[in-house]
């Protein structure tokens, strides 16, 4: 009997300690397109490489979440991650890789280049 209610008493412990906190949700990987409303090609373009390389490199786990700038509901989210402008980012918890250069850069030029950095920014956050 001393057994049985030791082990239930674990399994509430378990069970409490282990939902979902802080630092479960933070070390989740999250990518952010901010851009303006009017685009150009170049932006375009960064946005349809990267949505398709995260989908790709994740097998679907990590989706690009376009944020339009000009949309006032989206200062929250613009403040809390530091967009300045448009921005291609990469975050994990405090870690915030900026591939913004490298997408206008590549992404109508070198596609395959983006990629590669991407791939490298999801590898560096592992």
């Amino acid at each position: 009997m001393k057994k049985v209610l030791l082990l239930l008493a674990f399994s509430f412990i378990a069970l409490f300690t282990t939902g979902t906190d802080k630092d479960e949700v933070s070390s989740e990987i999250t990518a952010y397109y901010f851009h303006n409303a009017r685009r150009c090609v170049t932006c375009k373009a960064v946005e349809d490489v990267a949505y398709n390389a995260l989908k790709e490199l994740s097998g679907g786990k990590i989706i690009l979440k376009a944020v339009n700038l000009d949309n006032k509901t989206n200062k929250n989210l613009i403040n809390k991650v530091g967009a300045k402008g448009q921005a291609l980012l990469i975050v994990k918890g405090d870690k915030k890789i900026d591939l913004t250069t490298e997408g206008f850069l590549y992404a109508r030029s070198d596609p395959d280049k983006l990629v590669q950095k991407i791939r490298e920014a999801l590898d560096s956050l592992k």
